[in-house]
């Protein structure tokens, strides 16, 4: 593989320096996408939906 000169995006087009920062948020626990995700999430529901998949199998 040739060098590339630095640049702000990878070949596939990812912008570096997003991903630096996403990196970072996370390691503070500060990941918008954890946060919303768990807002979203209803461990009760979850709970059920997982028992009827169980008796199924079963």
């Amino acid at each position: 593989m040739a060098k590339q000169p630095k640049q702000n995006k990878t070949a596939a087009g990812t912008d570096v320096n997003h991903v630096k920062q996403q990196n970072q948020q996370a390691a503070q626990g500060k990941s918008q996408y954890g946060a919303e995700f768990a807002q979203q999430t209803d461990p009760q529901h979850v709970q059920q939906q997982n028992q009827k998949s169980q008796a199924k199998k079963k």
